[in-house]
């Protein structure tokens, strides 16, 4: 191939990538918070919805919605967790008080266990949440824009839905997903209207299989469907969450359409998402709302990170 000829071939590819990403990004940019914004779905949250969340908080009861992260976790492809304790000085005493001391050192991925998903962790031909590029997103020391640092404090209602009482088994199915219907249908059982600014979780005792069955519990899972995703989204949630790894059904509701509703919340719609959270307490006591409080940690350009939120009922 001549070099004319090669340059015009490369030519050709770079065009035909950027009008494929104009493409995929026309009916979702700008986002509905603006062409500027960064935080998606985290601008429905208020003082008043912390307010209100506030006064659901009738017995003092506070849950633990994070599982540990261990070496044996079980991750996505090459996600590993591992941890290290430096004893200072091989813990021999110091000074008067025989001080002794232990530090730690993690190598570990921020996507294990349970975990936020920021908006910059999925994209659609390169393009993330409110048409960002990766060009623009991703840089040498982690995401110069949408990392999960810049996310603000969570704090609102939560919504707990109990599928297993919808679909009345002990734990559902893998493959059932969950739309608009089940969605609708689980909330009026409940008696719950889910609002804006809510933080959303589906229970469905899936978190069974964890340290039981590893490999069944990630890689199928009953979980949310597209269309029930877009129905969240509108309704103006700010997160949702499941006792699942990744919160959508698996196997897909498309196999052609890979990780379809994380495309959807997180690069169309704004809304993050939670993973492996544990939700049985809350179900066992019948919870369905609460208030909800995440601070996640400020690793900065971190893609998602490790959490460990808390419902106070």
């Amino acid at each position: 191939m001549t070099t004319k000829k090669m340059k015009g071939l490369i030519v050709s590819v770079v065009i035909g990538a950027s009008l494929i990403d104009a493409a995929m990004a026309q009916d979702w940019v700008p986002s509905r918070f603006g062409a500027d914004d960064r935080i998606g779905a985290a601008n429905n949250l208020s003082a008043e919805i912390v307010l209100q969340a506030a006064k659901l908080i009738t017995t003092g009861k506070v849950y633990s919605l994070g599982v540990e992260t261990a070496e044996d976790s079980p991750a996505y492809g090459t996600r590993t967790f591992s941890i290290d304790i430096i004893a200072s000085g091989a813990n021999v005493p110091v000074g008067t008080d025989a001080v002794t001391s232990n530090d730690e050192r993690v190598t570990t991925s921020f996507g294990i266990g349970s975990q936020i998903d920021g908006l910059g962790h999925l994209g659609i031909g390169n393009q993330y949440y409110n048409g960002l590029t990766s060009a623009q997103i991703v840089a040498d020391g982690g995401l110069a824009e949408l990392g999960t640092h810049t996310i603000p404090p969570i704090v609102t209602r939560g919504v707990l839905l109990d599928m297993t009482k919808h679909f009345g088994v002990d734990m559902v199915s893998e493959g059932t997903a969950f739309n608009r219907a089940e969605i609708q249908a689980a909330a009026s059982a409940q008696g719950i209207q889910i609002k804006s600014g809510d933080v959303v979780l589906f229970h469905t005792g899936w978190m069974q299989l964890l340290g039981n069955d590893n490999q069944r519990f990630i890689s199928v899972q009953p979980g949310l469907g597209v269309e029930g995703a877009n129905y969240l989204a509108d309704l103006g949630v700010v997160a949702i969450g499941a006792d699942t790894p990744a919160l959508e059904v698996i196997p897909f509701e498309n196999p052609q359409r890979v990780f379809a509703v994380h495309q959807t919340l997180l690069a169309k719609q704004g809304v993050y998402i939670l993973e492996s959270m544990n939700t049985a307490a809350l179900a066992a006591d019948g919870a369905q709302e609460f208030m909800f409080v995440l601070g996640q940690p400020k690793f900065k350009g971190a893609v998602q990170t490790v959490i460990n939120p808390v419902a106070i009922r």
